[in-house]
């Protein structure tokens, strides 16, 4: 994991940050939409604002960053990992930005295989966000991992909370059904631009929420 940061003065220098900086640095998907309403907002784009509560305050957004897990070589990487504080609580947040992207293979799909580090993998997920093994087939991975990687950095960071926010510009807001799925598995009702929030085993608070980018940026 990388701990040496340099901080960004434009959106453009987010793309070396990227898996593949050529295939995905295009306008209208999530890459670059994300850089340039991070960039733009200089603080919490306001959708998540709006999610978080009033007077959340950004102190660190970290593009791209990678969270180790358990089963594998692969880790978890957030589009956008932030440090944010509201009401005098600090929150470890995971941002998952969609356009028109699906959220990948379901449960099923990814467990068709099931090595014994896929199993250690999502035994731990589960475990972490007090779930029962196996969760159902037909919920997104995707979903599992990134809210992981949000509960892992607050416990490394010791936030008081964690979040993971799906940061979607799609202005139909594509693929919310799987978001909503996920959201009603851990015992709470989606709403878009709201949050829910449930308790994790370590005795911290867990934030959902759908946010809608503005068209703006695509």
């Amino acid at each position: 994991m990388v701990k040496i940061l340099i901080p960004t003065t434009r959106p453009e220098d987010w793309r070396k940050l990227l898996a593949d900086p050529e295939k995905h640095w295009k306008r209208g998907y999530s890459a670059m939409a994300t850089a340039m309403s991070w960039e733009a907002a200089k603080g919490l784009p306001p959708e998540i604002a709006t999610i978080m509560g009033p007077n959340a305050e950004l102190l660190l957004a970290i593009p791209e960053h990678k969270v180790p897990l358990p089963g594998g070589q692969r880790e978890s990487q957030c589009d956008v990992f932030a440090l944010i504080k509201v009401r005098g609580k600090t929150y470890a947040l995971a941002v998952e930005a969609k356009v028109n992207e699906t959220f990948g293979p379901t449960i099923e799909e990814w467990m068709q295989n099931p090595t014994t580090r896929r199993i250690e993998r999502l035994t731990y997920i589960c475990a972490l966000l007090g779930v029962s093994y196996p969760p159902p087939p037909e919920l997104r991975y995707q979903l599992f991992h990134r809210t992981a990687s949000a509960v892992i950095e607050a416990s490394r960071f010791q936030t008081d909370a964690a979040a993971m926010i799906v940061q979607s510009f799609s202005q139909d807001n594509k693929w919310f059904e799987d978001f909503e799925a996920f959201c009603q598995y851990l015992g709470g009702q989606a709403v878009l631009g709201k949050g829910f929030d449930c308790l994790l085993t370590d005795g911290r608070n867990l934030t959902l929420g759908w946010a809608t980018g503005s068209k703006e940026f695509l």
